[in-house]
């Protein structure tokens, strides 16, 4: 399918973080961005720690006609993120897009309930290892002369996220992130963009919460639609739908931005 079902990234080359996803019904914000830039012509590097998922997500791509080398990485370490950089030259000859879709919120508590090493784990994958991944992409989107990073924060940074400290505050970071690297490097004609996601029916939002909380995956899905103002959650593809006109060409005047995807809840927020 790849190339012929739209064509929106015809001739990219694109690096998706945190391609893999949790187990559950639904699909994974990731995988969805993977397979959507797949079908838009991306020629692609998944990039993750759960060789399994990975896999999964390239099979699926494969299955369709599209282009996916897997990459295995942990990339809360800086020297993964260097490697990542020098993969993808290697494999797709240049880097076009950079997606960053990693995000932890496991042991995350109220200010005085909150581990010191939690909140080192949380800050360490949302937020030190997106700027790893941007600072070492960042140069060779420099030395071909542009490129796109889309970053995935959450609707968290902005809204209540009570009980999730280290979480709101990394996320607030991302987008601090995004407008610092969008600014620094608007002149390499490198853009850089942010999107919020809000209550979204992932495996990570729903079935993980529903398996901590020993509750039916349906009942937690229906508490979470109820918090929103279009009266129902998003899927992965509204996220990815976002994420594909960021990085795409259509996007060329846009750089800085942090996009809600939320069915209305940040402009609740005020």
């Amino acid at each position: 399918m790849s190339g012929t079902d739209g064509g929106r990234l015809a001739g990219k080359a694109a690096v998706v973080v945190g391609a893999g996803q949790t187990a559950g019904e639904t699909t994974g914000n990731g995988r969805a961005t993977a397979l959507l830039f797949a079908r838009e012509g991306a020629d692609l590097l998944l990039v993750d720690r759960d060789e399994d998922s990975v896999a999964e997500t390239r099979d699926r791509i494969e299955a369709e006609g599209g282009r996916a080398t897997i990459h295995l990485a942990d990339i809360t370490e800086e020297d993964a993120c260097a490697s990542l950089a020098a993969r993808a030259l290697d494999v797709l000859g240049r880097i076009d897009v950079l997606h960053n879709n990693v995000g932890i919120g496991a042991g995350d508590a109220r200010p005085t309930k909150l581990d010191a090493h939690v909140w080192d784990r949380i800050l360490d994958v949302n937020l030190k290892a997106m700027w790893q991944t941007c600072k070492h992409v960042l140069p060779v989107m420099r030395e071909q002369g542009g490129g796109a990073i889309v970053n995935i924060s959450s609707l968290a940074a902005v809204a209540d996220a009570s009980g999730l400290t280290a979480y709101k505050v990394s996320k607030a970071g991302v987008n601090a992130l995004t407008q610092s690297l969008a600014m620094a490097h608007a002149r390499d004609g490198i853009r850089v963009n942010a999107i919020m996601p809000g209550l979204i029916d992932t495996p990570m939002g729903v079935d993980s919460r529903a398996r901590m909380l020993g509750r039916p995956r349906e009942e937690i899905a229906a508490a979470r639609a109820a918090d929103v103002p279009l009266g129902h959650q998003g899927s992965a593809w509204d996220v990815a739908y976002a994420a594909l006109y960021l990085a795409s060409d259509e996007a060329a005047f846009v750089t800085g931005v942090v996009l809600p995807v939320d069915g209305g809840q940040a402009a609740r927020v005020g």
